[in-house]
């Protein structure tokens, strides 16, 4: 799935980057945390289905200004993720990072389950800057997810696309029922387009100049339902340009 968004992989790179990143189930001390020293400017966790696909993970994103280590805790105070800055990013600091966990087959992995492993409740951002500084930030994690929209498209004249989408106001069926508040939507032609709208927008067209350079056959797309809490649905379709 094609993201515009700065992306450390948790793979190759990071033995090239130099960084260390680990699971730990250890609870942090008792008591309550006092506010961090700096704040993030991000600190995101939400869920991502891909209702065509039928399967679900879990996203994060942070963002803030040279910090050198930093864990995320759930609502029971574990720890789930840990990331620290080695060598000369331990020196100079680190700033964005953004990840996706796994995202089982629902079909192999029931749904049930895997929302257990995530619970809802507020995570905890916390860290260290290079200068020894409190680092961190909040999240509200939900439940509530988003069904997939349903997508079309059509080439009319001149190779214009047109590429449609149906409200969502539920979530997927067996999901947890609870309210759902989408607030945008965003398109995806991979490599190529990455363009959000407001809710009420349910169709985007593409401009023949564009579909000229993309070449005759078939094209891949996305459309994502992204709820007022972060969680998105994603729907896939195609279209094909003479």
């Amino acid at each position: 799935m094609q993201r515009s968004r700065p992306v450390f992989l948790l793979a190759g790179a990071v033995a090239a980057l130099g960084l260390t990143i680990g699971l730990s189930s250890a609870a942090p001390p008792g008591g309550k945390s006092k506010p961090p020293d700096v704040p993030l400017e991000i600190a995101s966790i939400h869920w991502e289905y891909n209702a065509t696909a039928q399967d679900l993970g879990v996203h994060v994103s942070l963002d803030g200004e040279d910090w050198k280590k930093l864990k995320i805790t759930n609502p029971s105070g574990k720890t789930i993720f840990t990331v620290k800055g080695l060598g000369p990013y331990k020196q100079l600091g680190l700033t964005e990072l953004f990840f996706e966990g796994a995202e089982p087959d629902l079909a192999d992995f029931p749904l049930e389950d895997l929302l257990a492993l995530f619970p809802e409740g507020t995570y905890t951002f916390s860290g260290k800057t290079v200068d020894g500084e409190d680092i961190g930030g909040t999240s509200e994690f939900s439940h509530a997810i988003p069904d997939g929209p349903v997508v079309s498209s059509t080439v009319g004249p001149g190779t214009a696309v047109q590429i449609s989408w149906t409200a969502v106001s539920a979530p997927p069926p067996g999901f947890p029922d609870e309210p759902i508040h989408v607030v945008s939507y965003q398109v995806l032609v991979p490599e190529t387009l990455d363009i959000i709208v407001p809710a009420t927008v349910l169709s985007l067209t593409l401009p023949p100049e564009y579909s000229a350079e993309l070449g005759p056959g078939d094209h891949p797309f996305e459309v994502l339902a992204i709820d007022a809490n972060g969680n998105q649905t994603t729907s896939e379709g195609t279209f094909t340009l003479p």
